[in-house]
């Protein structure tokens, strides 16, 4: 045991709403110091409370500490006055305790409480919103000063003056600084993130992370060839040429696409999408985006398109679209991919959802697969049931396969012709199936459908982190702190018309142009009610990566590590031409 520093001050604050960029933010980051012992408990010091506990808080991030020399360090570089402790939103202001110097696993005992170091601070918009230096998430990354969380071990009261004892210093030695950099960095230590993830004191939010990276970086290592998510085959648009179009059923069509010159288009992943720019149907042009929904290599690419009875490009495509005509095409794209492993599958649909699980049963049947592999479809009937032939004919190949089906609204004749069970795929009746529970799961379709499934499943056993969703729409927002989200359908925005690049969000079907008043895509996407994902808003944590399907961007700042090719940081950047964002 030694001595590592002393505690300056114990801060404490209950959240409140704070008026922010026209919303409101219930947060608990304005602390601010109590004297006298405080009474620190598992999960919070007497007197505190956080705003938005998916992010902060809880058992693994209890207790914030920043230190002292770097509010020295803050108020050079900002050019500013003394700082009132807690001014970071920080629980502990210690002396000592540097960040270069604490590591994940170091256990302190202050006063008659003990505590173990867990995490680095998460990069969170709100320390910026305290201090009123928007780029202050980014600048801690890129200073190394992030500060750090503990848990409480043991229980006890502490107060201002306290010494700060190391009871035992973390296995691997990891720096709360070096931790940080693993993730928010680039250059990244692939030795380092292997490390990390032995170290049992990690958070588990922090230990999925480097998982993830660890993956990534053993894809990027796979030689050519392997089946790995990979930078779209082409920039913008191009022309493709419609080479046959079939009629599956009365509102679902087929169309076959290929290159004009007839050389072969690139592969592509099972589950992955097309995007369409259709300049008849409107002006702007309408730009909108279909799974792929044949087999992933075989030199042409096929999307299967429901009439929607408002839809403007569906219905595009089914009157006025035939063999030969020419359509402009974004190279595929999308995440929602097959996986490489060898556990059980759940390919589960409804509808025109089927498309890119259909995909990937090709993509499967193609490698004559051994896993096993559930085919879980509902649809209203058998009229209605898109591709069902198909899908059969290529599960009747797979030597594990399991076919389920399920009509909604169909006479006893056609659920017994199709071998079809009544009603709809619920928690019960996917209980019912015995779906194995260490299955990895793909679901489309819906949004309801895609939430009800999805909980359906974490209920019967399957883990989340296996449970993997194609939205039509935009995706779920991730909006951290703000309430009273709006519920607005996506929208021009208000007041005067933009006088910049056109900007397209895809999946939200508004474009509008930009305007000089708005600071990066995200501030307009806000604007116009476009359900977004972000929380640094500076470029760090990289929640608010989006496809770019055409056209080029600016950062400002420039974000700590850029996205990958095909992909925009919408968080602080601005358009330099017109744009299509996936979202």
């Amino acid at each position: 045991m030694d001595a590592a520093g002393s505690l300056v001050s114990v801060n404490v604050g209950m959240p409140q709403n704070v008026s922010w960029h026209d919303r409101t933010v219930f947060t608990g980051v304005w602390k601010h110091a109590v004297s006298g012992a405080q009474m620190v408990r598992r999960l919070n010091i007497d007197g505190d409370g956080q705003g938005d506990l998916a992010g902060h808080g809880g058992e693994q991030r209890a207790v914030l500490v920043y230190q002292i020399q770097s509010y020295s360090h803050w108020q050079e570089h900002f050019g500013a006055d003394a700082f009132a402790h807690g001014y970071f939103g920080e629980n502990f202001t210690v002396d000592g305790l540097a960040d270069d110097q604490v590591c994940i696993g170091d256990r302190y005992r202050i006063g008659s409480a003990e505590f173990e170091v867990t995490q680095p601070r998460v990069t969170c918009y709100r320390v910026g919103l305290r201090a009123g230096q928007p780029e202050l998430p980014a600048l801690m990354v890129g200073h190394h000063r992030p500060g750090f969380y503990m848990r409480v071990l043991r229980e006890g009261q502490v107060e201002a003056g306290d010494a700060i004892i190391r009871t035992r210093t973390g296995p691997g030695s990891l720096s709360v600084a070096d931790t940080d950099a693993l993730l928010y960095l680039p250059n990244r230590d692939t030795a380092k993130l292997r490390l990390a993830l032995q170290i049992p004191a990690l958070s588990p939010g922090w230990q999925q992370s480097f998982r993830e990276l660890e993956a990534d970086a053993t894809s990027a290592a796979k030689p050519s060839g392997s089946r790995t998510l990979t930078e779209p085959a082409w920039s913008g648009f191009r022309e493709l040429r419609v080479v046959d179009v079939v009629a599956e059923t009365p509102s679902v069509s087929s169309f076959y696409l290929a290159a004009p010159d007839g050389s072969r288009l690139p592969s592509v992943l099972a589950g992955q999408y097309l995007t369409l720019r259709i300049s008849a149907t409107a002006q702007p042009a309408a730009v909108r985006s279909y799974s792929l929904s044949a087999a992933p290599d075989v030199g042409r690419y096929r999307i299967s398109v429901k009439r929607e009875p408002k839809g403007t490009v569906s219905g595009y495509l089914h009157a006025t679209l035939r063999t030969g005509a020419t359509i402009e095409v974004a190279a595929p794209r999308g995440e929602f991919v097959l996986d490489d492993g060898a556990a059980p599958l759940l390919l589960i649909s409804a509808g025109i959802g089927v498309t890119p699980v259909l995909s990937m049963l090709h993509d499967l049947a193609s490698r004559r697969s051994q896993r096993e592999v559930w085919w879980i479809h509902g649809a209203r009937g058998r009229h209605e049931h898109a591709l069902a032939a198909e899908a059969h004919a290529l599960l009747a190949g797979l030597p594990n396969a399991h076919e389920h089906v399920f009509y909604g609204a169909a006479t006893t004749h056609d659920r017994r012709v199709a071998h079809a069970l009544p009603g709809r795929i619920t928690r019960s009746a996917l209980s019912r199936l015995g779906v194995p529970h260490g299955s990895s799961a793909y679901v489309c379709g819906p949004a309801a459908f895609i939430d009800d499934i999805e909980h359906a499943l974490v209920d019967i056993g399957i883990d989340n982190s296996r449970i993997h969703a194609e939205h039509f729409g935009a995706l779920p927002s991730i909006t951290p702190g703000i309430t009273g989200s709006s519920s607005r359908t996506p929208h021009q925005p208000e007041g005067p018309r933009g006088t910049g690049p056109l900007v397209t969000f895809a999946r939200s079907g508004v474009e509008t142009p930009f305007a000089a008043t708005y600071a990066s895509l995200l501030e307009l996407a806000d604007a116009c009610d476009v359900s977004t994902r972000w929380s640094c808003r500076a470029g760090v944590c990289h929640t608010c990566v989006t496809h770019l399907v055409s056209g080029t961007i600016t950062y400002q700042p420039a974000p700590l590590e850029p996205p990958l090719d095909g992909e925009v940081l919408i968080c602080c950047a601005r358009p330099n031409t017109d744009i299509v964002l996936d979202i």
